[in-house]
């Protein structure tokens, strides 16, 4: 489902468990390096913890621990048997397979984690695989995509445990709007991934091995592969086409993980115990809902919530929906009863605000993080026409947005604020600016870029958006050096129409946060035409 390797090189690979990101195994070109037995200098570890390809697929939030089932302890009939006897793929002891193989034995802890992940939902995924004779090794196929984590992102657009871009995502089912991301959503996206898979299947005429390239790379690219060889007169099978490194990578994986589940003891490994039973379910909850409130009569910690329902982006489910949340089993009756006495206004929390001038729907909805949309359907007002004055009644977040975790503003929060090499700034994205621009300024890769700031380098940028930059060590003196000779001047500056924290920052290459600290202001104010501001500027090169 991506374009970018999962691949993670020999002299990264203690940075990355540093960094709590998941490990992968090698790629083809990456196994010739580590078979060298090369050992890094401290100058090439220095140059890969500032490497910009370093890690392919983010996963930027902890793992929570989840309370599934009152008996911990005993497992009645574990998952990984009911698996291992249906496996059905036969699986050929080459290089390409073997040393994917070989990296997995390797690294229990991994295999723990990765279970831990799936515990929720394995079971729910093997009985969608089974209901349309899908083989069982694909329920393995998360492992090698997101290593079961439904937050991962990947650089080339790829969301959720499934790894889908978002056309193909759309394409199966998957809606995607600011409330909601049904590819991460584990019912939706599952649906999705049976449904794809199946239609692979049949466009490469009952062939899964191929099926399973091109679910990685798009089954474009792997018929061309076919009609390059055949042109040739080489064979047509997967073994033989000449496709990208990761996909040639990709098939091998998911064979090495369903070797290892059939024969665990030649190995030398043990799969983290799951109980072959059901151990959630979903619940229609018919309107929306804030997800604090839900989880307090689910009885679960806001954390525990979100990451069995890993969709929903902000603090409340989507009011055009999917209405339905995924519960562990042993809660559902308790939040039913909790549901059903709380009336309709009940299930959100609302606030009154007074129209100012000057306000518009989209500047009220920013400001209580909700959309224009739902402020309209609330006050039943049609159209953009407001009046200062009058009164809205807007639904707000029941908590403290930062309580939302797991939220898309947290995770972004989360994943901007992490302490990485070299010196930060910000920059404030202006119109017609574009990340490469943006990356020839600070002297960065895109890839940089949208790594630091959790999106994918073809992601859209827009004016106002806050990006976090970090430049090398080395730029660090250049800076101190610059301000060094600076000469600053306090001056006076009248705000103009159309102008904004973000417009004048950028205008006298200051930052918004000094501009709030010199004159007791915050950027949630709105700055008025004529308006006096203080700023202290640099005017040495204007001299």
């Amino acid at each position: 489902m991506k374009s970018l390797p999962h691949s993670i090189t020999a002299s990264i690979t203690a940075t990355l468990l540093l960094a709590g990101c998941q490990l992968t195994p090698l790629s083809d070109t990456d196994m010739e390096v580590a078979s060298n037995e090369h050992i890094a200098t401290p100058i090439e570890i220095n140059q890969a913890l500032l490497m910009d390809e370093t890690i392919e697929v983010i996963h930027p939030v902890a793992d929570v621990d989840i309370e599934l089932n009152n008996d911990k302890i005993h497992v009645s009939e574990d998952i990984w048997e009911h698996i291992r006897e249906r496996l059905t793929f036969d699986i050929p002891q080459n290089k390409r397979v073997i040393v994917q193989r070989n990296w997995y034995a390797k690294h229990q802890s991994y295999l723990d984690r990765v279970a831990k992940r799936a515990e929720p939902f394995l079971h729910y995924i093997v009985q969608e695989l089974e209901a349309e004779n899908i083989p069982i090794e694909m329920a393995l196929l998360p492992i090698v995509e997101s290593a079961f984590d439904p937050f991962a992102y990947s650089h080339g657009r790829a969301s959720g445990m499934w790894q889908f871009v978002p056309g193909t995502g759309k394409r199966f089912g998957m809606k995607q709007n600011w409330w909601y991301d049904g590819r991460r959503d584990v019912i939706a996206s599952t649906k999705g991934a049976v449904a794809y898979l199946k239609y692979l299947h049949k466009f490469f005429d009952g062939d899964w091995m191929l099926a399973l390239a091109a679910y990685n790379s798009g089954e474009g690219r792997v018929r061309r592969a076919m009609k390059n060889n055949a042109r040739k007169n080489k064979p047509t099978d997967f073994w033989s086409l000449d496709l990208p490194r990761e996909t040639r990578a990709y098939v091998p994986k998911l064979l090495a993980l369903a070797d290892l589940v059939k024969r665990p003891e030649d190995f030398n490994i043990k799969f983290y115990e799951i109980d072959n039973s059901p151990v959630i379910e979903t619940v229609d909850i018919k309107s929306q809902l804030d997800l604090a409130k839900a989880a307090r009569l689910a009885d679960l910690s806001l954390a525990e919530f979100q990451r069995l329902n890993p969709g929903f982006n902000r603090w409340a489910t989507d009011p055009d929906g999917p209405h339905y949340l995924v519960l562990p089993s042993t809660k559902v009756e308790q939040f039913k009863t909790g549901l059903a006495k709380l009336s309709e206004k009940e299930r959100l929390s609302w606030q009154r605000y007074k129209i100012k001038s000057g306000d518009s729907l989209i500047r009220i909805a920013n400001k209580f993080h909700t959309t224009p949309e739902l402020i309209r359907k609330v006050n039943n007002i049609s159209g953009n026409n407001i009046r200062a004055g009058k009164h809205l009644l807007i639904p707000v977040a029941a908590q403290a947005l930062d309580d939302y975790i797991l939220s898309q503003d947290q995770r972004l929060t989360k994943t901007q604020t992490k302490q990485r090499n070299g010196v930060k700034s910000v920059h404030v994205v202006k119109s017609g600016d574009t990340l490469w621009d943006i990356g020839r300024k600070y002297k960065v890769s895109t890839r940089s870029i949208a790594k630091w700031n959790g999106m994918a380098p073809r992601d859209t940028i827009k004016p106002g958006q806050e990006l976090v930059i970090w430049q090398k060590v080395g730029l660090r003196q250049t800076a101190k050096n610059k301000d060094a000779k600076a000469i600053m001047r306090n001056i006076t500056y009248r705000v103009r129409k159309g102008d904004s924290f973000a417009r004048i920052a950028d205008k006298f290459n200051v930052k918004i946060s000094d501009i709030e600290r010199w004159n007791s202001l915050s950027r949630k104010q709105y700055l008025q035409p004529g308006q006096m501001l203080k700023l202290s500027v640099d005017i040495t090169n204007s001299i």
